[in-house]
């Protein structure tokens, strides 16, 4: 890695060398951030086939010019991964800056803005990756750039990690990292995706800040039945009992189970609310009667589903396979559905909830199999994030999340890495960050950003060389 600067602050003088970060963060650096996070918005990286060194090639571009030196793994053609290191002076853990660059795809023909464009329209940035997760790449990058030119040293090494195939299973991103590099990646503290942005409720700012998420039970379920002619129906067909199976795993809620993950996440959004929405609220942690203040009680459905997920094991049918002609009942009928466990439960138990659901009457096939993690929220650094977001807006409430799906802190978490979610975002009252993911017209808002960039500058700048934001 190239050396820093002749200006950088000497070891253990983290306070000027915090300050001397900081002073970075001018309006050009910021203009600089969003430049980068349209030119990546630009860049087709759809998994499949995920194409993703094409970013990978843009950051390493800007890095080198920064005088850093990043490293590349190319695992496939046109899949690669970046990390790049800023070394540290002492003998805490490296800080992992996360993120990924590939997407999922995008119906353009029902978006407001091309996805693929980049476009600033609106007092937004369009484009598929916008949240999830260029944004985060370009503000990693943009901590990355200040560091460099500031000529600061951090106290910890501070490692930039930009992964493939994130969205596909993580397989040749940071699965692959840590099965074949884990000395490069191994860090004491993780930022990655899914925290930090606003969530509004009755009136009240939260940032969740993400400590825990679902494991990964991803199912083949197979029903087989006697095949035959289309003009003689049979009502035991596989196809038949495939569809009803499918019908009572897409409408019936499986239990709950309640972990302290999801009772701290509800506690926490209920002690900032008045008495009644607060005895609601806290009415979600008492198994009995969670589903119908769910049901009667939140209007919003994306609100109400993102709490739902997290109060139960979920699955979801996604993938249907039967026959191959109109006129031939087809003899092998599949399903593939996408589980998720709270914590606490495990692929197991999913299993046996799904065959008391539907019965026994098929064979099933584990596609991937993944624990939930979790990151205790007792501690020093998320106290510390917790109050960067009330240092950037004293009237907002950080609360530690557990969040439905999974990222690749699946991965960082086998190597003892403490990971939180945290790409700070500001987002007005109506815009859900959670319809954003995964959904059409996916955008981050200008002025929410650059306030996130300073917020995501700031929390660095404290983590690895004690700086307060000025």
């Amino acid at each position: 890695m190239a050396e820093p600067a002749s200006t950088s602050s000497a070891p253990g003088d983290s306070s000027v060398a915090g300050r001397s970060l900081l002073a970075q963060a001018s309006d050009a650096w910021v203009s600089e951030a969003v430049a980068h996070l349209q030119a990546m918005l630009r860049m087709r990286t759809v998994n499949p086939p995920g194409n993703e060194a094409v970013v990978i090639d843009h950051v390493a571009g800007a890095l080198r010019a920064a005088g850093l030196e990043p490293q590349v793994f190319e695992v496939a053609p046109g899949r690669s991964n970046l990390v790049c290191r800023i070394a540290g002076h002492g003998p805490e853990g490296p800080l992992l800056l996360a993120s990924h660059a590939d997407v999922v795809e995008a119906e353009a023909e029902s978006w407001r803005r091309d996805p693929f464009g980049g476009e600033i329209a609106d007092g937004c940035v369009w484009g598929r990756g916008a949240v999830d997760m260029k944004g985060k790449i370009a503000m990693d990058l943009a901590a990355m750039l200040a560091m460099a030119r500031a000529g600061v040293r951090p106290r910890r090494d501070v490692v930039m990690l930009v992964v493939a195939d994130e969205e596909a299973g993580c397989t040749l991103g940071s699965r692959w990292m840590v099965e074949n590099h884990p000395d490069l990646v191994r860090a004491e503290i993780c930022l990655n995706e899914v925290g930090g942005f606003t969530m509004h409720l009755l009136g009240v700012r939260y940032y969740p800040i993400q400590v825990a998420e679902k494991g990964v039970c991803w199912l083949r379920l197979t029903f087989r039945g006697e095949p035959g002619h289309g003009s003689l129906p049979r009502p035991d067909s596989a196809p038949v009992r495939l569809a009803s199976a499918v019908a009572k795993l897409g409408t019936t809620r499986l239990p709950v189970h309640l972990s302290p993950e999801s009772m701290r996440f509800v506690e926490a959004l209920a002690a900032a609310q008045p008495g009644p929405v607060a005895l609601a609220l806290r009415g979600l942690n008492q198994p009995l009667l969670s589903t119908t203040i769910l049901d009667l009680g939140v209007r919003d459905p994306g609100q109400k589903g993102g709490l739902d997920a997290i109060l139960r094991n979920t699955v979801s049918p996604t993938v249907i396979r039967a026959g191959h002609k109109t006129n031939v009942i087809p003899g092998v009928a599949t399903v593939e559905l996408d589980g998720r466990t709270v914590p606490g439960q495990s692929s197991a138990d999913l299993v046996r909830e799904v065959r008391a659901l539907v019965g026994d009457d098929f064979e099933v096939e584990m596609l991937e199999d993944l624990d939930p993690v979790t990151t205790s929220c007792d501690t020093p650094e998320y106290r510390l994030l917790c109050d960067v977001i009330r240092r950037h807006d004293p009237t907002g409430i950080p609360v530690p999340w557990l969040i439905p799906g999974f990222t690749d802190a699946k991965f960082y978490a086998r190597l003892g890495t403490r990971c939180y979610g945290f790409m700070p975002l500001m987002l007005p009252e109506g815009m859900s960050f959670a319809s954003m993911f995964h959904g059409h017209d996916e955008r981050v808002p200008l002025d929410g950003y650059r306030w996130g960039l300073r917020v995501h500058l700031d929390a660095i700048a404290r983590l690895a060389l004690d700086a307060e934001a000025r």
